[in-house]
């Protein structure tokens, strides 16, 4: 056997698709339990009937290799002619989603950073990225240096499988395994992320499990019960992950990006749509056993069920901890329409349950009636992912601004400030570190007939709202499918260099190298000593660090001054500040009075502690 075979078998192959079993010999494996027949058509090769294996595969080995061009043809009952379709596994498309699928041989990319592990978990901060706004993986490869100089530990790829056209949030993925042509090639993506492990980032992509989008999606024809018909979901009926072979399809996803693409993490979209809570249990453990010990991987979830139980160190890292923005969205814009409407009352006393313990939901109701989240007040601040913008918050408003259009400018940069130098891991939106002019916006490119339903249910979805009842209003809201509204969403990185952006730039660059010298090393092993309301919009928040130290945060989100109680202060005036957000800030929270837009930050020496511990 040579050293290639031998390394072949140790590299991870999915149950689904095309898996190269040694040089120029692939094996096409396909679930299909409702088809009569169904044929592997591989360009320049004679058509190939594939054999039924068992649970309702089907199988067959041909002679073609990498980069081989081929699709599946299936029969059904009293159906001669078949119906060519891309197979659900392919790892990349010649083209767009109805285009013949491409072998992809896992070895083909020889990677450079063979040693990198990864970085714990308590050492991230995430940036959120579009990829196709940047320029494909290639423009984000040139992005790397400047973000790894940032103080940006992860990168995270909003989802980059294969979808409709070339310009789409990714959301409407329908080959989970594929990666998006309009983007780059499978080795593309991989030497983005060799690259970046080169320069000490790690690499995160947003995974969606929960549905497929409105175009291309052809299992149902052959694969009926990979659907129920009892539970419908916002897009579609729910995927039955009551099925071993549903729950393989996307595990062994999971499994392939972290092993044959190296990546360091996985953020799972909307994991409340998945009605079947335990294949999360699965999938996490399956991860777990596999992933050799030594490997840094990390798992997050975003779940508007709040499942507290979800978050340890066997399953899941962290969640979005959406409480988070929600209620600092409400303090700092005023906003109370849609889902902010259930952070509107005392929500300074949500802010300070939310730095105490977590999630603000714990079991309270919202607005819809319905009894959201567990209790999570024993969890570490690192089990929470915490941001001011992301690509949901900003670009499912109607006209996608940024918060620095919305947020009185002193209140942001207090704001900022708790994000980026709290024990929660902090989450940045591209272009946020800057306060980018440009927008970012829904945008898609569907056909016509979809895309004159996506127009139409994006402008009745604000027609609640008090700015666009009106329906010429309305008629403000971008188009979706238009190409000037992808175009207007892409953030001009040169601009953040400039004279009215400078200002911004170095605050997030001062505050992400504080994070590092000074909270990242007290991480672990630090929890929440409280958080308690001081004022309107005003908090001051302690947290105990892992070497005795004790982190200290005072906000004050509103236009009046507040006052701090003697006690608090007394507790400051021997302590240097660590951070301002303006000069005098501390000196006068000392003296009792914390001032308008405004925070302050300290460590304050406890018991046993000398400054050369520092």
């Amino acid at each position: 056997m040579s050293d290639r075979t031998q390394f072949r078998e140790t590299v991870f192959q999915p149950t689904w698709g095309a898996q190269v079993v040694e040089e120029g010999v692939t094996r096409f494996v396909l679930w299909a339990p409702d088809a009569r027949r169904v044929d592997v058509e591989v360009e320049d090769l004679p058509s190939a009937t594939m054999v039924k294996v068992d649970d309702g595969y089907l199988s067959a080995e041909l002679a073609c290799g990498h980069g081989a061009r081929y699709r599946y043809r299936v029969f059904g009952d009293g159906d001669d002619q078949g119906s060519l379709i891309p197979d659900p596994a392919a790892r990349a498309q010649a083209g767009d989603i109805d285009g013949p699928s491409e072998v992809i041989d896992p070895n083909h990319y020889q990677w450079r950073n063979q040693g990198w592990q990864g970085r714990p978990w308590h050492e991230t901060v995430l940036y959120e990225l579009h990829v196709g706004t940047l320029g494909g993986f290639e423009g984000v490869h040139q992005r790397l240096p400047y973000l790894a100089e940032l103080g940006i530990t992860a990168i995270e790829l909003m989802p980059v499988s294969e979808f409709p056209g070339a310009r789409n949030w990714g959301y409407d993925g329908v080959l989970p395994y594929a990666v998006e042509a309009s983007y780059g090639s499978p080795d593309e993506l991989k030497a983005l992320i060799d690259e970046a492990h080169g320069l000490g980032l790690m690499v995160f992509l947003d995974v969606v499990y929960n549905h497929f989008g409105p175009d291309g999606n052809y299992l149902a024809s052959y694969a009926s019960t990979f659907f129920r018909d009892d539970i419908a979901t916002p897009w579609g009926p729910a995927i039955d992950f009551r099925k071993p072979q549903v729950r393989r399809y996307f595990i062994d996803n999971a499994l392939m990006w972290l092993e044959e693409y190296r990546l360091d993490g996985l953020r799972f979209d909307a994991v409340h749509a998945i009605s079947e809570q335990d294949f999360l249990v699965e999938l996490a453990q399956t991860a777990r056993t596999r992933i050799a010990p030594e490997r840094h991987v990390h798992l997050v979830l975003e779940n508007e069920g709040n499942t507290a139980s979800l978050l340890n160190t066997e399953q899941f890292n962290a969640q979005w901890n959406d409480d988070w923005h929600n209620v600092i969205h409400v303090l700092l814009t005023g906003e109370t329409e849609g889902y902010y409407s259930d952070f509107v009352d005392d929500a300074t006393a949500r802010l300070a349950r939310c730095l105490s313990e977590g999630f603000i939901y714990q079991g309270a109701q919202t607005r819809h009636g319905h009894t959201r989240g567990e209790s999570s007040a024993h969890l570490p601040p690192t089990a929470f992912v915490a941001f001011l913008q992301n690509h949901d918050q900003t670009g499912n408003r109607a006209l996608g601004e940024r918060l620095s259009h919305l947020a009185d400018p002193d209140a942001l940069a207090a704001a900022t400030t708790l994000l980026l130098l709290s024990p929660m891991v902090p989450l940045l939106f591209m272009g946020e570190e800057w306060e980018a002019n440009q927008p970012f916006l829904f945008f898609t490119e569907h056909n016509e007939e979809l895309a004159q339903a996506v127009r139409a249910g994006r402008r009745a979805e604000f027609a609640d709202f008090n700015a666009f009842q009106d329906e010429k209003a309305r008629e403000r809201i971008p188009d979706p499918n238009a190409l000037s509204t992808f175009e207007a969403s892409i953030p001009d990185f040169d601009a953040r260099e400039t004279a009215s952006h400078t200002a911004c730039l170095e605050r997030y660059r001062t505050l992400l190298a504080l994070r590092h010298q000074h909270i990242v090393p007290r991480l672990q092993g630090a929890w929440a000593l409280g958080a308690n309301p001081i004022g309107d919009k005003a908090v001051l928040a302690r947290w105990q660090m892992n070497d005795g130290y004790q982190l200290v945060i005072a906000l004050n989100l509103s236009h009046q001054p507040v006052a701090v109680t003697n006690s608090d202060a007394q507790s400051l005036l021997a302590e240097q500040c660590l951070y301002e957000t303006r000069e005098g800030v501390a000196a006068s929270t000392k003296s009792g009075r914390l001032p308008s837009g405004a925070a302050a930050v300290w460590l304050l020496d406890g018991p046993g502690n000398s400054e050369a511990s520092r």
